[in-house]
């Protein structure tokens, strides 16, 4: 078992060291967020420590930083050439990692969403994608991408979750109006798109254009439904936004 530390203590670093102590492994956070570090403490038996002792604890160090403050947390701080670096900030290049966190070299970028706590999230991974299998998988599935540009792309996609979440909620609240029963409106529509989901098979390219157009047959409400939206540019839209995120990633 392994000594990890966290620095940045949120919603990303909490589910990924609460999985990783059920593992097994020692768990050090920093006190950025207090009442997570807190609860992390209180749930996982978590030591609660200033950056620099977190790092100095760890062999392996998670950064779960905003963007914006990675240069400014880090820059401060000693590595050494042992650690191994999982870095989960979107828009932070590999080679500012690199200056940031050297003389380490060990390096692996990839993508968590929360839920890989309770496994079945994907995660792509730019770098040293055995470091991360190592960790998370097999409850979490590893997805090796060739470059950053690749990673960039997955991360805009992780954005679209979300969006999605926010058409769902439209379509919830649409039933609910009809139905006056917001809460078995929100339980239907959910479990309506999670149960269909779950029984397509995985990773067949091609796989979600074919069920769509199993539904979406001539003179049938799904057709109507996928017409419309391709008549009001929702998939206009929803590209330009995923080109916007990815060129924003870029800078």
């Amino acid at each position: 078992m392994s000594r990890i530390g966290f620095i940045g203590t949120g919603h990303i670093a909490a589910p990924i060291a609460r999985l990783l102590a059920r593992k097994g492994h020692e768990i050090f956070v920093t006190e950025r967020n207090a009442s997570v570090s807190a609860a992390l403490k209180a749930e996982i038996n978590a030591t609660v420590s200033d950056p620099q002792s977190v790092i100095d604890q760890s062999e392996i160090v998670f950064l779960c930083l905003r963007p914006q403050i990675a240069a400014e947390v880090l820059g401060p701080l000693t590595f050494g050439s042992e650690h191994r670096i999982v870095s989960v900030m979107a828009a932070v290049s590999e080679e500012e990692l690199r200056s940031l966190c050297a003389p380490a070299a060990d390096f692996v970028q990839t993508i968590p969403l929360g839920f890989l706590e309770q496994g079945g999230c994907p995660m792509a991974a730019y770098g040293n994608d055995q470091l991360l299998a190592d960790l998370l998988a097999p409850e979490n599935p590893v997805v090796k991408v060739a470059s950053e540009a690749s990673l960039n792309a997955h991360f805009a996609i992780c954005a679209m979750v979300p969006g999605i979440l926010d058409l769902l909620a439209t379509g919830s609240e649409w039933l609910a109006d009809q139905t006056g029963d917001a809460d078995g409106a929100e339980f239907y529509t959910t479990q309506l798109m999670a149960g269909f989901l779950a029984t397509m098979n995985k990773g067949q390219a091609g796989r979600l254009a074919a069920e769509r157009d199993a539904l979406a047959t001539d003179g049938t409400l799904s057709l109507q439904m996928t017409q419309a939206l391709q008549t009001d540019k929702a998939h206009q839209a929803l590209r330009d936004a995923l080109t916007a995120i990815g060129k924003r990633l870029e800078t």
